[in-house]
């Protein structure tokens, strides 16, 4: 598989009433639908293939389920803003914020599928691109992606999602999965049951176990 396209202007932001919604309805459109930066004169672009939605406060997986805190405060609203955390001391992860301001609820971005600017991914990654395998080393996965794209919590957390001037953003290039699939969220041990890991399952980038 080569990468995929996504010239400079394709598709506009997706608006904030899109995110205002349960993470379920959320996570499952937002397969198809592409991660873009603005990296000063390159443009970096990965379609998202792959995601978990978390609930709030009921949800013991969530970093909502205590409540209101400094830390997890872009998670409460308002919706479409980027939530960045840092785990296992080595790598950030990518939420964004999902329900009307004041109610919890995230979807976790964990794959892209790369469209543009990939030699800029294979940099920050310090990959060597040879073949699929290597394409699948710059984005599929939460931290792998978010190193690719350069995203950290410093840089990028609280930012709105809804606005290309934030140089982070998503975008609806009219893409449409023919197909989508769900299983349980993965790499947790709270909640693991419940299925709320979206993906497209005939796509490379999908990390994880394949179906």
């Amino acid at each position: 598989m080569k990468p995929g396209h996504f010239p400079e202007g394709t598709g506009g932001a997706v608006g904030r009433d899109f995110f205002a919604r349960d993470p379920r309805r959320v996570a499952r459109e937002l397969l198809g639908k592409v991660l873009v930066r603005r990296e000063g004169g390159e443009l970096l672009a990965g379609r998202i293939v792959e995601v978990e939605a978390y609930l709030g406060t009921g949800d013991p997986a969530a970093h909502a389920a205590a409540g209101p805190t400094p830390r997890n405060s872009v998670i409460f609203g308002p919706p479409g803003h980027a939530y960045v955390y840092f785990i296992y001391g080595n790598h950030y992860c990518l939420n964004v914020s999902c329900q009307p301001g004041g109610t919890a609820g995230c979807v976790l971005i964990r794959a892209l599928e790369p469209l543009a600017g990939v030699q800029a991914m294979a940099r920050a990654r310090g990959v060597a691109l040879k073949g699929l395998r290597d394409l699948r080393k710059l984005t599929s996965g939460p931290g792998r992606l978010a190193e690719a794209f350069g995203i950290t919590r410093p840089r990028d957390n609280g930012k709105d999602l809804t606005n290309r001037a934030a140089g982070l953003w998503i975008a609806d290039d009219g893409f449409r999965p023919r197909r989508i699939h769900t299983t349980p969220r993965i790499g947790i041990r709270k909640a693991a049951e419940r299925q709320l890991r979206y993906i497209l399952p005939d796509n490379s980038f999908v990390s994880g176990k394949k179906l």
